[in-house]
């Protein structure tokens, strides 16, 4: 009998505590950084290949069939889910054609418009500030900045600024910077909504709905282009780049990048997206022979230490 009563007066195992949403944060952060940093590798190759097209492709139709491709490659990952989703496709059509017009649509076909005028590296560089604008929907929005993120993204804003303007914070646009300040303009936008995704939207389909949406948006214009400038005949070289801009750049990144948003924030995410120039300078030194001087490396350093320290909670 002693030992029944003590049997029953032995309290039960304690529940193991429910993670904390600080520690959740912090488990997401690796691969979340990890994330953002692969889509901003794979999207720098993008300038120089956009830039590689620009005298044999028209932009209009270098995006539309970059977007055909990016949903051929997605379609065999994602065709099942969003068949099964496809009731939530229609119910939050208006919020997905939304992020279609601006990552999809308008995005690409600015920097293919920049691509004609502008440098890769300048592109770019250009690119780079777009996260000061996702920081600015963040805290719109009501997320908080933090010191120290916010001194890493002026920071990293100030190295862009120093490289565009060639050493002066006072930098010098030309018509295709213009172009690329509104692509990322548009960019921002698009990560500002991807924080708004419906939870229940699978990313798969939701991926495969804008690569869609998207290059339906730009039948029109093709269609235009095609009567006013005529197709463009298919080498080796440009279907390398187009296949490289429509698998890479945009099935891949696009997925990397959105997963990124979801773990550690569009504001988190923008901080890495500073790594662009860097990125951009290293493949233009490798495929072109572009060398990068010590004012370069300088406004590199600075962009590089506010990654680190925006990176960082």
């Amino acid at each position: 009998m002693a030992v029944t009563d003590r049997t029953r007066a032995t309290p039960p195992p304690l529940a193991r505590p429910a993670a904390r949403p600080r520690d959740t944060a912090a488990r997401a952060a690796g691969p979340g950084v990890l994330l953002a940093l692969t889509a901003t590798v794979v999207w720098s190759g993008s300038f120089v290949a956009t830039r590689g097209m620009a005298d044999t492709v028209p932009p209009v139709q270098a995006v539309f069939w970059r977007w055909v491709i990016a949903a051929a490659a997605v379609a065999p990952f994602a065709a099942r889910q969003a068949w099964r989703q496809r009731h939530l496709i229609r119910r939050h059509l208006a919020y997905t054609a939304l992020a279609s017009f601006f990552g999809v649509a308008l995005y690409n076909t600015l920097v293919h418009q920049a691509g004609l005028t502008t440098s890769a590296a300048n592109m770019g560089m250009i690119m780079a500030a777009s996260p000061v604008v996702m920081a600015l929907y963040a805290r719109a929005g009501g997320e908080r900045l933090g010191p120290r993120r916010t001194l890493g993204l002026l920071t990293a804003l100030a190295g862009v600024l120093l490289l565009v303007g060639d050493g002066s914070l006072s930098p010098r646009f030309g018509a295709g910077d213009l172009w690329m300040l509104g692509a990322a303009l548009s960019f921002a936008t698009y990560s500002a909504l991807l924080r708004r995704k419906p939870v229940e939207l699978g990313g798969p389909a939701f991926l495969l709905a804008t690569f869609v949406l998207g290059a339906l948006m730009l039948a029109p214009a093709y269609a235009v282009s095609l009567h006013l400038q005529g197709g463009f005949a298919p080498t080796p070289g440009t279907a390398g780049m187009l296949l490289y801009v429509g698998v890479m750049s945009s099935a891949v990144a696009f997925f990397a990048w959105n997963k990124a948003v979801t773990l550690i924030g569009a504001a988190r995410a923008g901080v890495v997206y500073h790594l662009q120039p860097v990125c951009v300078a290293g493949l233009g030194l490798l495929l072109l022979g572009e060398r990068t001087g010590p004012a370069e490396l300088l406004c590199m350093a600075l962009i590089l230490g506010g990654v680190a320290l925006g990176a960082r909670r």
